[in-house]
């Protein structure tokens, strides 16, 4: 299972770089690339396979509690290292926590957890950007913003972080999927074929714009804390997740594994996008970098073992 799952998503990866690297492809569409992928082909998806969900189905409290609370926890160790440990400003600090706390779910999640559970891994992957969105993105935004601006700002911070995230597409399908779902009502037949076919798009796209984004891509700033950051996220952060959903009640042998999988998935790219926004730049992009190969190394050892 591993060869089935793991070499199509390193060809397509390789696929993506080669592209880039021979300049058949630009950066800059690869940006664009990225941006469909984000704001069009992952929301239809999402929308797609919960909107044809039962309530039953996406009733997981249990998930709930062991990812958020696992996410969070990283979080809180990951900002004390570095706010205590090292000294950073608390902007900085926010950024790489985010780092530790947070997996590249939409891309490498949907097109890992498609291959290996079909239509249902929709099910994980959208709790899970619920978590990742509302809790640690919404709480990286707010600390950075804080950090620059004062104390003063927070509240101002805050609806400026909630407006922003209700405006994200992802965000917006998963909402409308769920309505569907308590409400219980399913899309036309032509409407979900549409977005059917669409969100077909969103896995084998994602991993072409990975692979196109790492080119150039180095790792100037391998260091203790580089070390340290992607310890956090593709080792403790799975173990911690891992031994969560293990001693809750209600979690099926496929919850504990999509969670743990998600968990154990390299940091996302908008990572290194916020990280240069906020000027750490090489400090974010060299753990990302290591966090993506290791990453897949983990990965590929859980698909060996579990499936």
């Amino acid at each position: 299972m591993v060869v089935q799952v793991i070499v199509p998503i390193f060809l397509l990866l390789f696929a993506g770089y080669l592209s880039v690297s021979i300049r058949l492809i630009t950066p800059e569409q690869i940006k664009a690339l990225s941006a469909f992928i984000i704001k069009i082909a992952l929301p239809a998806f999402l929308f797609f396979a919960l909107s044809n969900k039962n309530l039953t189905d996406i009733w997981h409290p249990s998930y709930f509690i062991a990812y958020g609370g696992g996410s969070l926890l990283i979080f809180a160790l990951a900002f004390l290292c570095y706010r205590k440990g090292f000294g950073y400003a608390l902007t900085p600090t926010a950024i790489l926590s985010m780092g530790g706390s947070m997996s590249n779910t939409g891309f490498i999640g949907t097109a890992v957890l498609t291959l290996l559970m079909g239509a249902h891994a929709a099910i994980y992957i959208s709790l899970t950007l619920i978590l990742e969105n509302l809790l640690i993105l919404a709480l990286v935004l707010a600390l950075a913003e804080a950090g620059l601006h004062g104390q003063q700002n927070i509240w101002a911070v805050v609806r400026k972080t909630a407006v922003s995230l209700l405006k994200n597409p992802v965000i917006i399908a998963i909402i409308l999927g769920m309505s569907f779902i308590f409400l219980d009502i399913k899309p036309p037949t032509l409407l979900n074929q549409s977005l059917e076919l669409l969100g077909k798009t969103a896995s084998p796209l994602a991993l072409f714009a990975i692979g196109g984004s790492l080119v150039g891509m180095g790792m100037t700033a391998l260091n203790l804390q580089s070390y340290l950051l992607v310890s956090f996220k593709v080792v403790l952060m799975p173990l911690v997740i891992y031994s969560l959903l293990r001693i809750l009640p209600g979690v099926s042998q496929e919850m504990l594994h999509a969670g743990t999988i998600l968990a154990a998935l390299p940091m996302p790219i908008a990572f290194g996008i916020f990280g240069q926004a906020y000027g750490l730049n090489e400090q974010a992009l060299t753990p990302l970098m290591l966090s993506t190969i290791l990453g897949f190394m983990g990965i590929s050892g859980l698909i060996m073992l579990w499936w």
